[in-house]
């Protein structure tokens, strides 16, 4: 993956910047929030990058809310295309980070 550049900058589609709050209750600010929170995981999205590289991440919000989101990278930006609660198997990968992050 190309690093993110610091400091992250968003770019949202209009078909995406209500999209996630109506299908999964998760605002725009949620969504970005989590890449400023640690621990966060990162990793390729292959079955889903047809027409471009697409990234999942898996973090929590300021809040505590562990969140599952997609995104590509465009022009040094990144774009979310989705944004939703983590499933339970998620969930479990991303607690078992956050247990190896604090040792």
């Amino acid at each position: 993956m190309r690093k993110l550049i610091q400091p992250i900058k968003f770019d949202w589609d209009d078909g995406n910047l209500n999209k996630n709050y109506e299908k999964h209750n998760v605002t725009t600010q949620e969504a970005e929030n989590i890449f400023s929170n640690e621990p966060i995981t990162i990793g390729e999205d292959k079955a889903h990058s047809n027409h471009e590289e697409r990234y999942g991440v898996l973090g929590r919000t300021q809040n505590g809310r562990k969140l599952s989101v997609v995104f590509a990278l465009r022009n040094n930006k990144v774009r979310i295309i989705s944004a939703r609660d983590m499933s339970r198997k998620e969930r479990i990968t991303y607690e078992a980070a956050e247990k190896d992050s604090t040792i």
